[in-house]
């Protein structure tokens, strides 16, 4: 079924690779090609909370956007992140923790999908926003900036990564928490 949040979930997964394009243009640290970087991460993201808002409010949600939307999602963070560890401006640690955490909690939910969805918590959900806005930031061309713009960057995804950890360990005690109810 072709409606307004499937066609922005499938825009989503069109900005991918052009994201991706202009994060790498030059020798990765072009001032333009990384603002441009960042403008498609913030279109992406914009229309990953607008596509789940619309489906809801208008009762139009499918079988192809509950599949695709999550794998857009982890689509557009997993390659911001890699692309940005790749380039050297995110420790790869930051990002091997919360693509773990990510591919995690995606295995938790299938494992436990036959008695219902996990759906997302408010932490997740606060998770979701903190980590966009600090993976934005890091995209950025914060190397021309003053020190303390890099000092805001790194404190936000301190953030991110503290509810990273506490969100997945959430889900993990959630899940375990029906398996005894289930038994």
């Amino acid at each position: 079924m072709v409606h307004v949040p499937n066609l922005l979930t499938g825009l989503r997964l069109v900005l991918v690779p052009i994201f991706l394009f202009f994060l790498f243009a030059g020798d990765g640290h072009e001032t333009a090609s990384r603002i441009t970087a960042f403008v498609i991460f913030a279109i992406a993201v914009i229309t990953d909370r607008l596509d789940g808002s619309l489906a809801r409010s208008y009762g139009v949600t499918s079988e192809f956007g509950k599949l695709a939307d999550p794998i857009a999602d982890k689509m557009l963070v997993g390659s911001a992140l890699i692309g940005l560890s790749m380039l050297g401006d995110l420790p790869w640690w930051v990002t091997v923790l919360i693509l773990v955490r990510e591919i995690g909690v995606t295995l938790l939910r299938f494992a436990v999908i036959s008695r219902g969805v996990i759906p997302a918590s408010r932490g997740g959900k606060l998770k979701t926003l903190v980590q966009a806005i600090a993976i934005g930031l890091f995209i950025l061309p914060l190397h021309n900036w003053p020190h303390v713009w890099q000092t805001v960057a790194w404190s936000v995804m301190w953030v991110a990564i503290v509810l990273t950890i506490v969100t997945g360990i959430d889900y993990v005690v959630s899940a375990l928490r029906g398996n005894r109810a289930a038994a």
